[in-house]
């Protein structure tokens, strides 16, 4: 399931570093996490869908790997978005 565009605009305008920025790694992170909540709750109803469990995965796997460049690259940014979005790391 797809963020609406509106959630996904919101998510864009808080997280992005310039007036253009849609995907910055900051970005990317905060829309993935974003989808994971969204997804996480649809297989908390539908326990059985282990397609969309399998897309979960791939998502957070995904975010992982960004996560990853992102404190090698600024571990700065990579604090503040860590604390922005209630990660554990």
């Amino acid at each position: 399931m797809a963020l609406a565009a509106k959630e996904k605009a919101k998510i864009i305008e808080k997280f992005r570093s310039h007036d253009k920025d849609t995907g910055s790694s900051e970005v990317q992170i905060a829309v993935l996490s974003e989808e994971i909540v969204h997804l996480t709750g649809h297989l908390k109803k539908h326990a059985k869908d282990f397609h969309s469990r399998r897309g979960l995965l791939g998502m957070v796997a995904r975010r992982k790997k960004l996560l990853d460049y992102l404190k090698e690259k600024n571990a700065r940014k990579y604090n503040s978005v860590i604390k922005k979005l209630g990660l554990k790391r």
